[in-house]
């Protein structure tokens, strides 16, 4: 077993775990949708993006690129978050947690195709 895979394995399912666990709820209840889940979201996603640095096959493109469109979501959502809470003080309205779920939901997409290009690839690999 080569502890690295098993790591990077760990990685990208947790973050797609975590994303889910941030998402589901209502959609416009921030009661249901906790910032810091959100930050443990953001923190695994980049994890999993920089070990999905060092692969230069068409499959760690692939990846890599999965990772990249999902922090562009997470971060678009963290930014969404503080702009309510803290710029406008406006606070996190219906149509707010809306939008930051919504960007959440589109991050999770990304790592559920980053998790089904896992499974390919292990798959792909022969002893």
């Amino acid at each position: 077993m080569n502890l690295e895979k098993v790591i990077f394995s760990f990685f990208i399912i947790l973050a797609l775990t975590l994303n889910f666990g941030f998402f589901y709820g209502e959609v416009d209840n921030a009661a249901h949708h906790n910032v810091y889940e959100l930050f443990a979201v953001i923190v695994v996603n980049l994890i999993a993006t920089l070990m999905k640095f060092g692969d230069k096959s068409q499959m760690g493109a692939m990846l890599l690129a999965t990772s990249l469109v999902a922090m562009v979501q997470l971060i678009g959502a963290s930014i969404v978050w503080v702009f309510a809470e803290h710029i406008h003080q406006t606070g996190l309205t219906p149509s707010t947690v809306a939008t930051i779920v919504a960007l959440s939901g589109g991050a999770m997409l990304a790592n559920f195709i980053s998790v089904i290009l896992l499974m390919i690839e292990a798959s792909m690999f022969r002893r």
